[in-house]
């Protein structure tokens, strides 16, 4: 039985171990190759097979998981060549996939992807450009210190923020709440979230900013508000079928907004 006086256990997360060398390290298994370095880690599946399609995108290499292969595309802009892929679905596999590719010679980088809002004013295909996400995931922990927040590379931020203004497009800069669990979004942990500052919910960011931080790269992200779990109950608000106008335009601006880092 345990006593109020005794030690409690330090959970697994807070063993934070700042060892530059893993067991396993990316570049062991992944040789730089000839490949842009400015990525866009694009979520929007629909999106990629088009433009790459249209823009006649070649692939350069493949990113491999039990899932399957996933291309990573080299893609002519007015700007310059980037890299394109999508980066998955999740805090572990999305870390895991920006390690292969700064492994494989990628080194700035700007992603695009939706979020479900914690402030009902910010509406269906509203732009959002997080600056800092609460750590509510396991992944980040491996590479920072425990902390309650991540902050998002500034110098991609403004990056961002310079591109949306150019592009006279509104947007919305703020705090972002990853999560692993996104069927445990609970009232109470949303009220907490909300309180606390957030106006999005993700399940990546977190770790996103962590890796890139942990190998001294910079990193942004730009999202667009999706469903709705700020009220009483979840508005689904069609927030993926109906934009995809607005998807297809945040990738684009995303890829200015990488070939200016």
């Amino acid at each position: 039985m345990t006593h109020p006086t005794d030690a409690q256990p330090v959970i697994p997360l807070m063993e934070y171990d700042p060892a530059r060398e893993a067991i396993i390290e990316p570049h062991y298994l992944l040789a730089a190759i000839d490949i842009p370095e400015a990525c866009v880690l694009c979520f929007f599946q629909e999106v990629i097979t088009a433009v790459c399609r249209d823009r006649g995108a070649k692939v350069v290499t493949q990113l491999n998981s039990e899932m399957g292969k996933n291309p990573v595309y080299e893609l002519e802009t007015d700007a310059g060549r980037i890299a394109v892929v999508h980066p998955g679905m999740g805090a572990p596999l999305c870390a895991g996939f920006l390690e292969e590719l700064i492994a494989l010679g990628c080194r700035k980088f700007i992603a695009c992807g939706g979020a479900g809002v914690l402030k009902p004013e910010i509406t269906v295909g509203h732009v959002v450009v997080p600056t800092s996400a609460v750590r509510d995931e396991g992944t980040s922990y491996h590479y920072l210190p425990p902390s309650r927040d991540v902050s998002a590379n500034m110098e991609a931020v403004s990056v961002i923020q310079s591109v949306l203004d150019t592009h006279h497009i509104p947007y919305v800069a703020g705090k972002t709440w990853t999560t692993d669990a996104l069927y445990r979004e609970t009232r109470r942990k949303i009220e907490r979230r909300q309180a606390e500052g957030c106006i999005t919910v993700e399940m990546e960011a977190a770790a996103f900013f962590a890796v890139a931080q942990f190998r001294g790269v910079p990193f942004g992200q730009i999202l667009y508000g999706g469903d709705d779990i700020s009220g009483d109950v979840w508005d689904q608000r069609n927030w993926v079928k109906g934009q995809a106008t607005a998807r297809e335009k945040l990738f684009w601006l995303a890829a200015e907004a990488v070939t200016k880092l």
